[in-house]
């Protein structure tokens, strides 16, 4: 249905409400189905909400739906569905879309909606809607819990939301500019809920036994309404307000006097305005103008202080992202008799609602039976009606549901949960940051409370805060949260009121925490310490023990006489026992060994009931041979059979271990446990103190101070005591020698109204003094004022620059320096042992230094640092079985003559390994071999086997024995030998390494037989590995995926992949695996040199001499350190599918097309040499240490092995 049909539908259905005829409103006679028409189709509109806005625009709810309330409330049914239309018109924008949308089209209109809602609550501040819903809401609650009906509770919930809603529509700040006193349209909305009785239909729905269903929504209810009060000026009200109000307008007035008359006097030390203007020009000695001359001024002195460099520029316009973030609105003063009516509701609530609401809304909270986040709800109460009973004087037992330890952990524990959200949640930070800042204000007023409480009459309630201080102190997590909330405090998520809760409430966290340290010595505390340790590696599942002959005897003699009440029926068998596993793969034929050995189990578990019922369902599933017993057999031949199970050594399955390769087990990451070591220690206050002497922490309170002139004085003092803690009571001062806070410094003491900021205008002039009298000692002081300090830095300032370097102070480096005598020494072994060939210099090095003794990093930065060696990548450490010795022309000759003599034999390879003088594994031998073009396939090195028939073993065993093998057992013979080859060599072929010119004359006759195209693709293959490994440092083994007919056809070619071979390439090494790899041991020069060997170069005779040139390198060769890496790449037309290596799970892969491959096809283009890096890029990246992803896991690897070496 388009627009316009369904705006002629929605104006024929309003017309069919009623009209309203001055003060009366006459019903139509489809007035109900008209109601329920607007619901449906509410219920289907769309993203843009088109029938809400023109609902909206034309006043609806104000013309149509309200009369019908207000003069029809006794149509029950007609009642019901006004009430659910106007709850689904009211609900809140946000709802309605979700969140502020981002575009313009989508946020005009959902600004056209929220104009709508303000007009709905303009039209709801009204005593007779508000009187008829409570009317309503009031007989609906006199009905008893028998009496009431499913609608009735319906109604009773959509009255509450419906109130909920109003209040939830927010000000409209360009049609309320009213000042403080006047009634706004909320205030206005509260008296017609006061009027009607609304309020206390909602203190009996928080204080009645059987009414526990509705306390969120009272309470979320009760939170909209004191949305714009503040506690302390409710609580204060009627209790000399007028006198406080006045001190308070009278120290502004005051401030804004003394700014007045400062300009009066700065004005009255200007010259008359009658003087020329041309008053000359003057010369600013000290100040450079843009050259090195000094400033020229071409107005009078009076303008003199006004002048900036900064005159005539632009103002630089902040990013979006990096301005500060919005300050929420401030509270404002509702009309007075608005105020008084809150303040009596307040006071009632405490008295008779408030402990009981707030446990009913914890409980609900705890059992997860609320919506998401209505915790805010319970953190808002708690900070806002224990502020007001702290102000109008102290009850604790009126907030005693929100006083104690409990409380304490559930505000910590949202707090943190929201810490970490906002951490996590970036693009929901501010909304995390709003939750925090509740949290933040409920923890505040709860140490308020507590505070409150020592001050008591009562030695009973100073007892119960002497407990609470004692298990909030003791705890570690409450001591650190005000630290974290410092170091992440973020400006652009995080308003400035957050900063001023956070820094008042850190304030009165460390008064109290030294007042309670001052009257105990010795206070213990908790202490944690997380520690991490690397998992020892499992040991290897060993097979467990058969028991013995003697430990079988006594088990059937306990067996013996169930067995025979088992057969004698005195004891029932179980009817679930089946004797094969229906899911397994193996077929149902062939799991008759498990059968036997699930006997067994059941036998040796002293279970016979079971193992009977086994045998007997195993005979009748596997009738044949009798291996369960004949068909007809009788208790004595069963008990004989149970006994021969029962002392059978059947083969157990223990499943096989995965041999990997060395390397790979060495680089396998090793798995870290944190465990959590929970002690106590002697609390020292200083020493706490301490933690908050650090740059993020001055910064938020330099941050703070900046708006001091809008202020409160309390918030000021809070900010200037924390930085007298650290400069005056640390002995600190120089921390905060810091240029902005110079400047604000500086600020403050030319502000004309300073003399409200005494405490701000001492410690700046006592900070100052210090750092004038640190500057006439440390020349360096103001080169220092640039930068946040850390402590360790502060004693570098105060006691000298060298004062760390001796091993003193927290910012020492746990590495013990190295001394003259040392490095002379690491001088003289460094030259003898580098020109010693075949031996690791570092090594040696290692070995023969003294103690203490030093890691192999710790001697290669320091040979770095001496200028003996360039860069740490001149010492890279020598891989595991990466030390291949090549094949001498003797041994070759050797291995031919051998393979020539036994190539008859039925184990040729067998043979060629017990003779051969260098001793070498199989899977090298057999790379050797089709190198060398002796055979062309591994098969033809497969031990030849002779048929064996196989005959069942002695005993019961034997009848689990597989049957003799068929005629094919000399191809199942030849499959097995080349499984053992492939599973012997695959922890070996990945460090064989193809020989300068392999496979060049097989690729010079492939060419001539037609497989240019194949062997063109296979040469991009390898050239784009090797560009892939030298970029991304991250190895895998590259499969080959041909995925045209005429790569499918070549890989298929005996001689082909005889090619493959040569050049080191290995096949699949199972049945998981479909394609040949590129091992991931060949270095980018080795890919290259291969590829280069196949190479198309014309008619020249293979194997000549000028075929061997040199392949392309790369400029800068690859970092040793580095595995090489890489997936391949194939022809023009194919690219190889990037299949993860089992080896290596985990493993991301990232490719780049390279276009001058995919373009040229065939011509082997390399990829574009990495810029040449100075020594200063090497140095910095040596002491940075960046690692890619890739080297995480290695480098890791390294370091424990260094630490390991300390």
């Amino acid at each position: 249905m388009d627009l316009y049909m369904m705006n002629c539908e929605l104006l024929a259905t309003c017309s069919a409400l009623g009209y309203l005829e001055g003060d009366v409103y006459h019903r139509e006679p489809d007035c109900l189905e008209s109601v329920k028409d607007l619901i449906r189709y509410l219920r289907h509109e769309d993203e843009t909400r088109d029938v809400r806005q023109q609902l909206g625009a034309a006043q609806i709810l104000q013309n149509d739906l309200l009369p019908i309330l207000v003069q029809h409330p006794q149509d029950k049914v007609l009642f019901d569905a006004v009430v659910r239309l106007m709850v689904n018109l009211t609900q809140p924008a946000l709802l309605c879309f979700g969140k502020v949308p981002p575009d313009a089209a989508s946020r005009h209109h959902f600004l056209q909606v929220l104009s709508y809602l303000q007009a709905y609550k303009e039209a709801f501040a009204s005593e007779k809607v508000f009187g008829v819903l409570s009317e309503k809401l009031y007989d609906l609650l006199q009905l008893d819990w028998e009496q009431r009906q499913e609608e009735d509770t319906l109604l009773i919930e959509r009255i509450l939301l419906l109130v909920r809603n109003v209040l939830h529509v927010p000000p409209d700040p360009t049609e309320e500019q009213s000042v403080d006193g006047d009634a706004s349209v909320h205030d206005r909305v509260l008296w017609a809920l006061h009027i009607s009785g609304m309020d206390d239909l909602l203190k009996f729905l928080a204080s009645a036994q059987a009414e526990q269903q509705w306390a969120l929504h009272v309470l979320e209810i009760i939170s909209l309404m004191f949305r714009d009060q503040s506690p302390e000026e409710l609580a204060a009200l009627g209790q000399g307000q007028a006198a406080a109000e006045h001190r308070e307008d009278t120290r502004e007035l005051e401030t804004l006097r003394q700014r007045e008359l400062a300009e009066r006097r700065a004005r009255g030390l200007r010259r008359p305005s009658r003087h020329s203007r041309f008053g000359g020009s003057y010369v600013l000695q000290g100040l450079k103008a843009i050259g090195d001359r000094d400033v020229v001024f071409h107005k009078g002195l009076h303008n003199l202080k006004s002048y900036s460099h900064d005159l005539g520029k632009e103002t630089r316009r902040v990013p979006r992202r990096r301005q500060a973030a919005p300050e929420a609105e401030p509270p404002r003063r509702s009309a007075r008799n608005v105020r008084l009516f809150l303040r009596r509701f307040c006071q009632d609530f405490l008295e008779g609602c408030y402990n009981r609401l707030m446990l009913l809304v914890k409980d609900q909270l705890v059992r997860e039976k609320a919506q998401q986040h209505d915790e805010t709800y319970y953190l808002w109460a708690t900070a806002f009606f224990m502020a007001f009973n702290r102000r109008r004087g102290f009850r604790p037992e009126l907030v005693s549901e929100t006083v104690g330890v409990r409380a304490f952990h559930f505000i910590e524990q949202n707090l943190t949960t929201y810490y970490e959200m906002a951490l996590m949640d970036k693009k929901e930070a501010a909304t995390w940051a709003r939750r925090m800042h509740l949290a933040l204000k409920a923890y505040q007023e709860l140490l308020r409370t507590v505070q409150e409480m020592d001050r008591s009459p009562e030695q009973a309630v100073r007892d119960s805060s002497q407990v609470i201080k004692s298990n909030i102190f003791y705890l570690m997590e409450y001591r650190e949260l005000f630290l974290a909330l410092f170091r992440k405090f973020d400006e652009t998520k995080q308003p400035r009121s957050f900063l001023r809760d956070l820094v008042e409430t850190a304030h009165l966290f460390l008064r109290m925490l030294e007042r309670f340290c001052r009257g105990r010595a010795g206070l213990v505390v908790q202490s944690k310490r997380v520690r991490r340790r690397k998992k020892p590696r499992a040991p290897a599942a060993l097979a467990p023990q058969p028991p013995s002959a003697a430990e079988l005897e006594e088990l059937w003699a306990g067996l013996a006489p169930q067995l025979q009440a088992c057969l004698q029926g005195e004891v029932p068998l179980p009817e679930d026992a089946v004797p094969f596993d229906a899911a397994s793969e193996t077929p149902v034929e062939e799991q008759r060994a498990e059968a036997l050995l699930r006997i067994q189990g059941c036998l040796r578990d002293a279970r016979a009931p079971q193992a009977l019922r086994l045998l007997r369902s195993a005979r009748d599933v596997w009738p044949e041979g009798d291996v369960f017993g004949p068909p007809d057999a009788g208790p004595p031949e069963e008990t004989q059979l149970l006994r021969e199970i029962l002392f059978a050594p059947l083969p157990r399955h223990v499943p096989p271990e995965d041999e990997a390769p060395e390397e790979e087990e060495e680089e396998d990451e090793e798995e870290e446990e944190e465990t959590v070591q929970v002690s106590e220690k002697e609390f020292n206050f200083l020493d706490y103190l301490k933690r908050f002497a650090c740059a993020p922490v001055v910064r938020a309170l330099v941050l703070l101070l900046r708006g001091y002139a809008r202020n409160s004085p309390r918030t000021n003092h809070c900010a200037a005591r924390l930085l007298h803690r650290l400069a005056r009571d640390l002995r600190m001062e120089a921390l905060l020698f810091q240029l902005s806070l110079f400047a604000l410094f500086h600020r403050l003491l030319s502000d004309p109204a300073a003399g409200a900021h005494q405490e701000l205008v001492a410690l700046a002039k006592f900070v100052l003094g210090k750092f004038f009298a640190l500057a006439a000692t440390n020349k360096k002081a103001f080169v220092e004022l640039l930068f946040w300090k850390s402590p360790a830095a502060v004693r570098e300032m105060t006691e000298g620059y060298g004062s760390l370097r001796e091993g003193e102070g927290a910012g020492r480096s746990r590495v013990p320096p190295w001394t003259p005598q040392e490095e002379q020494e690491l001088r003289e072994l460094y030259w003898k042992y580098k020109e010693v060939e075949g031996e690791d210099v570092i090594a040696a090095i290692v070995a023969h230094l003294p103690a203490p003794g030093r890691t192999r990093r710790q001697v290669v930065k320091q040979l770095v640092r001496l200028g003996l060696a360039s860069s740490t990548k001149d010492f890279p450490r020598e891989r595991k079985g990466t030390r291949l010795v090549l094949w001498t022309q003797e041994q070759e000759e050797e291995l031919a003559r051998l393979f020539e003599e036994f190539q008859g034999s039925e184990d040729v390879l067998g043979n060629i390994m017990k003779h051969l003088t260098a001793r070498r594994s199989r899977a090298r031998v057999v790379e050797k071999l089709l190198g060398l073009g002796l055979v062309s396939e591994r098969k033809e090195l497969y031990k030849k086997r002779r048929r064996k028939g196989h005959g069942p073993g002695p005993g019961v065993a034997g009848a689990s024995a597989a049957p003799a093998q068929d005629s094919s057992a000399e191809d199942g013979d030849s499959e097995e030998e080349e499984e053992e080859d492939e599973a012997e060599e695959g922890p070996m072929e990945e460090h064989w390494v193809p020989e300068e010119g392999a496979g060049q004359g097989l690729a010079h006759h492939l060419h001539q037989e037609g497989l240019a195209g194949p062997l063109r693709w296979l040469e991009n293959c390898l050239r784009r590995t090797a560009g892939d490994r030298e970029e991304d440092g991250v190895s895998h083994p590259v499969p080959l995926v041909p995925l045209s007919e005429e790569n499918e056809d070549a890989m298929e070619d005996r001689r082909f992949r005889a090619l493959l071979r040569q050049l080191g390439l290995r096949p699949p090494a199972s049945e998981q695996e479909s394609f040949w790899r590129i091992p991931a041991a060949l270095t980018p020069q080795q890919l290259r040199r291969a590829a280069a060997s196949i190479a198309h170069r014309g008619p020249d005779p293979p194997g000549s001499p000028q075929e061997l040139l040199e392949p392309p390198r790369c400029p800068r060769d690859p970092d040793p350190e580095r595995p090489p890496a890489g997936l391949g790449s194939d022809s023009e037309s194919e690219e190889p599918v990037p299949v993860p290596s089992a080896a290596q799970p985990g493993t991301k892969r990232r490719r780049e097309p390279d276009s001058e491959d995919e373009d040229t096809g065939g011509s082997g283009a390399e990829p574009d040499p990495a810029a040449p890096r100075s020594q200063e890029d090497e140095d910095k990246d040596e002491d940075e240490d960046p690692q890619p992803l890739g080297r995480r896991k290695r480098v890791r690897r390294v370091e424990d092995e260094d630490e390991e070496e300390d």
